[in-house]
């Protein structure tokens, strides 16, 4: 016998069936137009950008223009990379315009799917954003689809680290800018600190496609961005400690290796009270709980994780004699970035 929710499915299909039945129309439509744009010039596509820029003034919307601006993103590609795009592709590109999620497998070109609604937004000259997950990503597909940017009338940027800031500020003006989500996030963090409008690199938001969307916005959402500044050298009170963690025992502390932190047990304080006193650290009569044990305890937290939860070349390497993390979503080398 068959429930409810699975007869109504069968009549009316998924909520996602029913987004794919939606999507046919459209794709017809960029069919039926494949024939008028294949005619067109190379600067005859160029033409057509600036003929949808002027649409979109005179009140058309950006779904108006969907069609006729996919097909001359697909006459574009062709020419440009030599790929035409096909049906599922179109698809997926509709998809994301609306902002929907798109799974798409390997193979299904994901690449070539996100210039279609980078593209139509871009139409509106506010800047479309194209997060990839690293940094040879962002320059690869920067370079590669930027070839069909440019058959459109259109500018690519690309941010990757140590940037000079007017090269940054050049490729966040740009039509379609490619960058990873940490260059983004922090970028915009930096922002936040200048005096001026004049000083920021980024433009007001307004369209971005994220690659890898499970990725960046549920894995790596609990690795915050912070930007500090210089902190006061207390190299010889790391080197002490260095020196005392080893001395710990299973019963001094518990690990938590999902949060990546370690806790210390009311053995653990007692015999590192013990200690910082022995070792002149911890001054006679002040205790762990004091508000003055604050850097104290912190150092103390810091060296624990150190030596229990980061492993060299697993977590960080050493280069030169600095240590340079790895990123443990990408496995790439993240110099300059620091834990808190």
């Amino acid at each position: 016998m068959l429930g409810i929710g699975t007869l109504a499915k069968k009549v009316f299909g998924t909520p996602n069936d029913r987004k794919l039945k939606a999507t046919r129309p459209i794709v017809e439509k960029i069919n039926a137009l494949e024939p008028e744009f294949e005619k067109l010039s190379d600067e005859g596509l160029k033409e057509k950008t600036a003929e949808f820029k002027a649409r979109l003034e005179k009140g058309e919307s950006l779904d108006d223009l969907l069609p006729e601006a996919f097909a001359n993103c697909r006459e574009a590609a062709r020419r440009a990379l030599g790929l035409r795009a096909f049906d599922v592709q179109l698809m997926g590109g509709i998809f994301l315009h609306q902002g929907n999620i798109a799974e798409m497998k390997t193979g299904e070109g994901k690449t070539l799917v996100a210039t279609f609604p980078a593209y139509l937004n871009a139409l509106t000259g506010r800047g479309v954003h194209i997060v990839t997950v690293n940094d040879y990503l962002a320059k690869r597909d920067a370079e590669w689809m930027g070839k069909v940017y440019a058959a459109l009338g259109l500018t690519t940027g690309v941010i990757y680290p140590m940037q000079p800031e007017a090269e940054k500020k050049a490729a966040y003006a740009a039509d379609v800018t490619y960058a990873t989500n940490n260059e983004l996030g922090f970028d915009y963090l930096r922002d936040n600190m200048k005096s001026s409008l004049e000083e920021m690199v980024q433009r007001d938001h307004y369209y971005a496609i994220v690659d890898e969307v499970d990725s960046i916005l549920i894995d790596e959402a609990r690795t915050p961005l912070i930007i500090s500044g210089p902190a006061q050298d207390r190299s010889e009170l790391y080197i002490t400690i260095d020196k005392l963690i080893p001395e710990l025992t299973e019963e001094h502390y518990a690990i938590d290796e999902k949060s990546r932190n370690v806790t210390f047990t009311d053995e653990g304080n007692e015999f590192l009270e013990r200690r910082l006193h022995e070792l002149g650290i911890l001054p006679e009569g002040q205790s762990l709980y004091d508000p003055e044990s604050t850097t104290i305890v912190h150092h103390v937290n810091q060296g624990l994780r150190a030596h229990k939860l980061f492993h060299r070349e697993k977590e960080y390497i050493v280069r030169n004699g600095e240590v340079i993390l790895i990123d443990e979503f990408t496995g790439r080398m993240m110099p300059g970035r620091r834990l808190s």
